[in-house]
């Protein structure tokens, strides 16, 4: 019967509630000890009593470009799926789910072969995937 159920032994335990009276065992200075770093507050992360940290230690690797540019990627041989004449544009690849997002931008790698003439607008393209585009027929549009 649901009314005769309980929890098993030792399951739920009550949360330690410090800091509420000597009869509780936790008051006054609610289990940290007298004085010292450990009864304060909080010691931050990291800290190592005053040595030198290890992150300060270690060197400084690498940096941050700020003018580096993520294309989303898109092959040639994807582009077989429009039909001849059609103008592929970044926001149809988006729409059509051919592409998940538009980072910086969207760039067209000559990986596979074109067979259809398409007007192909997008932000950048390889030398390799211009040649092919233009000897199908089609144009490359830098937008």
């Amino acid at each position: 019967m649901l009314h005769q159920l309980k929890g098993n032994e030792g399951a739920k335990k009550n949360r330690k509630r410090v800091g509420r009276g000597i009869s509780s065992g936790h008051g006054k200075t609610s289990g940290r000890g007298h004085k010292g770093q450990l009864a304060r507050s909080k010691v931050r992360p990291g800290f190592e009593g005053g040595q030198l940290p290890l992150f300060q230690s270690l060197p400084k690797r690498g940096f941050k470009n700020v003018n580096h540019k993520e294309y989303t990627v898109v092959s040639l041989a994807l582009l077989n799926n429009f039909e001849e004449g059609t103008i592929v544009t970044p926001d149809l690849l988006l729409s059509l789910k051919y592409i998940k997002k538009i980072q910086d931008g969207v760039k067209v790698l000559a990986n596979g072969n074109l067979e259809k003439k398409l007007t192909i607008k997008a932000h950048a393209f390889s030398k390799k995937a211009i040649e092919l585009i233009e000897k199908a027929g089609g144009t490359a549009e830098v937008i």
